[in-house]
């Protein structure tokens, strides 16, 4: 089991994520006694007769003024089995794209939704969105499931009525998830009430129909692939970040490449080649501010030494020979467009590949994916905010890209606009939307 577990919230707004996520740190001790004072103060301010424990994670004075997540926000805590790393996302259907930063290296989501409305539309969409960026484990937290049948005139009636609720929720939240490609055992529904902390540190006795693990407990617990991304199930992927030459009295000759290893290993003596150009070489060290390494693994930041004076700039891919990509420069790729203007055939974009920013065109619209409906509707004429489509691409300069399906790092994109500089989409190499369109009627 991985000592450290990076988890993602995703939700329709109000579905209480930020104060779920406080709940998760407070119930940890990961914060400290003059923030659970800041914080009281603030809730006492809002006539609130209880700490307010989203106020722990949304920092920002929109935020906490419209009572709403925005920005990402990334936590971090720790129990005696496991280290965490979490992002809050923002549930607004207009930050969509915060939530695809959020969980696009996350090895399991938490996705809310609030007992009394069920899996919605935002929900659906949500899950979508994760099964495309292949989140591996999700958690299903119903939460504000103390609110209902509070109508109900005995407290039989109501653990009943809430019993029923939440069999049907995950009922139909797990026959989303198949649909969309997870097995029973990658997802589990957990009954909670993130304001009084039922089932979120440990299980409580206000849920007698739920005989699982609390949340904690889960999270603890939950085997996870530390190699989630595909990190370590292909060769040699290192971006060259940039080009050291000191040209100084001590360093004359001194020619290396910096960066951070997407994916694979390099050790000293490794046969590799440059990519688009194709020149192989060998290395001959790998240098770090500490010393020299005898290998290095995925997300260390070093530099390489070559033994041959090869032509190299930044945007360049290193590469093992053995299982080195073929650059391609027309491509298909799956998108999440982001922008508040449409996407259409023929947009002259900026693609953001690793270390490597190019121009691109936008060729064919291929189809555009329905996410409530899990269906593709054929050759649209534009992608608006927050669609998914399958589309063609054609870049000025060949870019040493993987499938997405192979490895996350390599197979990812960013789609800019040339003009302000902003995110318009996320990309993904390949057709990944051929896993999870299973037709109309889910």
């Amino acid at each position: 089991m991985s000592d450290l577990l990076r988890l993602a919230t995703a939700g329709s707004v109000d579905d209480g994520k930020s104060t779920l996520v406080g709940r998760l740190l407070y119930d940890t001790k990961s914060v400290l006694a003059d923030q659970i004072d800041a914080v009281t103060r603030a809730s006492v301010d809002k006539g609130l007769a209880t700490p307010d424990l989203s106020l722990l994670v949304d920092g920002l004075r929109a935020e906490r003024e419209q009572g709403i997540t925005i920005d990402v926000a990334y936590r971090y805590f720790a129990t005696p089995a496991r280290s965490f790393v979490l992002a809050d996302t923002p549930g607004h259907v207009q930050y969509t794209r915060n939530t695809v930063s959020g969980a696009s290296t996350a090895q399991l989501v938490i996705l809310l939704v609030d007992a009394r409305k069920g899996v919605i539309e935002q929900t659906r969409r949500h899950a979508a969105v994760l099964a495309l960026l292949g989140v591996p484990k999700l958690v299903l937290a119903v939460n504000k499931i103390d609110l209902v049948g509070q109508d109900e005139p005995t407290d039989e009636a109501r653990t009943a009525a809430q019993a029923a609720v939440f069999t049907a929720i995950s009922a139909e939240f797990n026959t989303l998830t198949t649909a969309l490609g997870w097995t029973a055992e990658d997802v589990l529904e957990i009954p909670v009430s993130a304001l009084h902390g039922d089932n979120v540190a440990s299980r409580s006795t206000n849920t007698p129909y739920y005989d699982g693990p609390s949340l904690i407990e889960h999270l603890e617990s939950v085997p996870v692939d530390a190699d989630s991304t595909g990190a370590h199930s292909i060769g040699l992927r290192f971006p060259v970040q940039y080009v050291i030459r000191p040209r100084t009295a001590e360093y004359p000759d001194y020619r290396g490449y910096a960066g951070q290893i997407a994916a694979g290993s390099v050790s000293p003596g490794d046969e590799v080649v440059v990519l688009p150009s194709g020149i192989r070489t060998t290395v001959a060290r790998i240098d770090t501010p500490d010393g020299e390494l005898a290998v290095a693994q995925p997300g260390r930041s070093v530099t390489l030494i070559l033994t041959d004076d090869v032509d190299i700039s930044r945007g360049d891919v290193i590469a093992s020979v053995a299982d080195a990509p073929e650059p391609i420069d027309t491509f298909d790729a799956t998108v999440c467009w982001l922008g508040d203007k449409p996407l259409r055939a023929g947009a002259r974009l900026l693609l953001k590949h690793g270390t490597r920013t190019t121009q691109a065109i936008v060729g064919t619209l291929v189809e555009r994916f329905d996410e409530q409906r899990l269906a593709a509707e054929p050759s649209p004429e534009s992608l608006a905010l927050n669609d998914i489509g399958l589309i063609s691409i054609r870049v000025a300069e060949p870019i040493a890209a993987d499938d997405y399906r192979v490895n996350r790092h390599t197979g990812s994109f960013l789609l800019i606009d040339p003009a302000g500089g902003n995110t318009l989409g996320a990309g993904l190499v390949g057709d990944v939307l051929s896993a999870v369109e299973v037709g109309a009627g889910v």
